[in-house]
């Protein structure tokens, strides 16, 4: 059974509390307690009425109208709020691009034979992005059509004459037609980064809904560099197909040498996973069981996607991982990593692996990854973890009892494949019949983070139980399908708890038809933060079976307990996309009530897509299938 929420303000995660029990008891500081120091939180910040981007400031415009009414250069808090949430996008997509980049530099090095542990994993996939492209497939090596792929990616990033290939070619006909009116379309994903910090910088862009275009722009790269991530791990590492796994602190082994893999991006994590069992030899020679390997954030959907490994916890709880005690090692790669967690793996003896020279952390040990020496680097990481399990083999650990079965890895060729059983020539028609009668009232994303401004993953479970009994089909991604997957909603044996009746008997035609002797999970783990793009994917198909755009389909996007910058561009591409969009968390854009009724108001007479800001779970469930009920209504549903 799923479990309730639990009445603690940090955490409804039982084996998070119980952490933060031991935490307590010896002395440990940990992230709710940075929190607690932090209060009174800066009330000019919340609003975004807080610029330092000269060295004038910092300015502060007072929200009640009594102190200050513009910033020293004469910003208004129109402007000061619009730059801030520019900025804002902007962090975000470099973040994702990056991740992309990385991606496409790894696949050159594939192609061209310089990275020896890689390999093309789908060469269909392969070729059909290059089709999508507008690459030549026919009569060409997979390597030769791989390498143009990664230079078509690595070109998307510089401006350009052409429009960004992964944005401009993953939307319906109509959204490009929409984008490329509004002057939305990117000309180059680095491009429109820099176009934004020139933009904010003193004394440059003062309007505040010309600053809130060019910032949708900026969103609509993000959408490019997540797409072009999932498009080339996907080649490189393989499409996942829905994988039996476990989520929680109970993955950890006493008796293992157990590693934990944190981050984002599976260039390394795959690496580790595919020589683990190489390893356990030395595991075992040590004294251990062997080598347990299991995720954290988006690396861990990453490696349970493609692999089955268990995933650990997520987001804010990572500290809690290495209170266990048992940890042997946490190896990073970039991206919501606390710094914290070297300080208190110094209370373990637990080392913290850095792996990239963006991502250092002082007193961590560092050993700098490349595609080149993968296995090599990897053997130098299992040598420190069983070290490290050595030394504290006899020492009592403190592993929770607790974990969740999971079925995770629908992709959406995964997702169109399980429809295909029901009907093999028209797969998507099975998905769009139950829309239109109602047994699927309609799709909510689940996106992003945790955020400790809230109890763990209480505003994700209050509103996905509102809405699956309601029907509603729940997709979740990075580290929303992470918070749902803990409290047992991507378990099959769940369904009865957690869904009405139209959409239990949808999952459990689905499930059936595919030999699983009983329903698909409630929520369907799509994968990790990049890949929200599956959840483009999905709705740009069912708005062209449709013949409609995104902006018409009862489709919605929630970002429960946003906390990353990234979750900033990833909703404002859901919002260019034209979908309605949940934010459980304030938005630093209150102090503006121009950009506050731009974003939740007036854009949806230009995108079709607008923000939903609610703090309050069950009011935003509501506002959610009201929003889906518009759009069935649209489409005379």
């Amino acid at each position: 059974m799923p479990r309730k929420e639990l009445s603690s303000d940090k955490s409804t995660d039982p084996a998070v509390l119980q952490m933060l029990a031991k935490a307590g008891k010896n002395n440990i500081t940990t992230v709710w307690d940075r929190y607690e120091a932090m209060k009174p939180q800066c009330g000019f910040g919340d609003t975004g009425l807080c610029c330092r981007h000269c060295l004038q400031g910092p300015c502060r415009i007072d929200p009640f109208g009594e102190g200050p009414k513009e910033g020293i250069c004469g910003a208004s808090a129109d402007v000061m709020v619009a730059r801030g949430l520019d900025r804002a996008i902007a962090a975000g997509t470099a973040a994702h691009s990056g991740h992309a980049r990385h991606l496409a530099h790894t696949l050159l090095k594939t192609a061209n034979g310089q990275a020896k542990d890689y390999s093309i994993k789908e060469a269909e996939k392969l070729k059909s992005v290059a089709a999508r492209l507008g690459i030549a497939v026919n009569d060409r090596s997979d390597n030769d059509i791989a390498k143009d792929v990664a230079k078509a990616a690595l070109a998307d990033f510089h401006e350009k004459d052409t429009p960004v290939l992964w944005a401009a070619t993953v939307v319906t006909p109509a959204r490009a037609k929409l984008l490329g009116d509004l002057g939305l379309v990117p000309k180059g994903i680095d491009h429109e980064i820099s176009e934004i910090m020139h933009r904010t910088l003193y004394g440059v862009d003062a309007d505040p809904v010309n600053l809130l275009l060019a910032g949708l722009r900026c969103a609509v790269a993000d959408l490019a560099s997540c797409y072009m991530g999932t498009d080339l791990a996907d080649i490189l590492f393989g499409i996942p197909q829905p994988k039996t796994s476990t989520a929680n602190m109970g993955v950890l082994k006493a008796d293992a040498v157990n590693i934990a893999m944190h981050g984002h991006n599976p260039v390394l994590s795959d690496v580790i996973v595919s020589l683990a069992e190489k390893a356990n030899a030395k595991a075992v020679e040590a004294g251990a069981s062997g080598i347990n390997i299991v995720g954290i954030c988006c690396t861990g959907s990453e490696i349970m996607m493609r692999h089955g490994i268990p995933s650990c916890t997520h987001s804010v709880s990572q500290e809690m991982a290495i209170v266990t005690g048992a940890l042997d090692a946490m190896v990073v790669d970039y991206q919501c990593i606390m710094p914290s967690v070297v300080s208190v793996a110094e209370c373990f003896a637990t080392p913290v692996i850095t792996t990239m020279d963006l991502c250092k952390i002082t007193n961590a040990v560092h050993i700098e990854f490349n595609e080149e020496m993968a296995a090599e680097k990897a053997d130098e990481i299992f040598d420190i973890a069983i070290k490290s399990f050595k030394r504290r083999k006899n020492r009592t650990v403190d592993i929770p009892d607790i974990k969740s079965n999971v079925i995770a890895g629908f992709s959406v060729e995964a997702i169109v494949g399980a429809l295909s059983k029901l009907n093999e020539t028209d797969p998507l028609k099975p998905l769009v019949d139950n829309i239109k009668s109602g047994n699927i009232r309609g799709v909510c994303l689940f996106a992003g983070c945790n955020n400790v401004k809230v109890a763990q993953d209480k505003n994700f479970t209050i509103i996905a139980r509102i809405l699956l009994k309601n029907n509603v089909l729940v997709i979740a991604t990075g580290c929303g399908a992470g918070a749902l997957m803990r409290h047992g909603f991507t378990d099959p044996s769940n369904v009865d708890d957690l869904c009405g009746d139209g959409l239990k008997a949808v999952l459990t035609a689905i499930g059936e038809a595919n030999g699983l002797g009983g329903p698909l999970p409630p929520v369907l783990h799509l994968g990790s933060c990049v890949d929200n793009s599956r959840a483009v994917a999905l709705a740009v198909a069912v708005a062209n079976y449709l013949g409609v755009d995104t902006d018409r389909l009862p489709v919605v996007a929630s970002a429960a307990e946003a906390v990353s910058e990234k979750a900033v561009s990833i909703g404002a591409y859901a919002v260019a996309a034209g979908l309605p969009t949940h934010v459980g968390v304030m938005l630093p854009v209150t102090g503006s009530a121009l950009v506050t009724q731009i974003l939740t108001e007036k854009i949806k007479d230009v995108t079709g897509g607008y923000f939903i800001v609610d703090l309050d779970p069950e009011s935003a469930a509501q506002k959610l299938l009201a929003a889906i009920d518009e759009r069935r209504a649209g489409l005379g549903l």
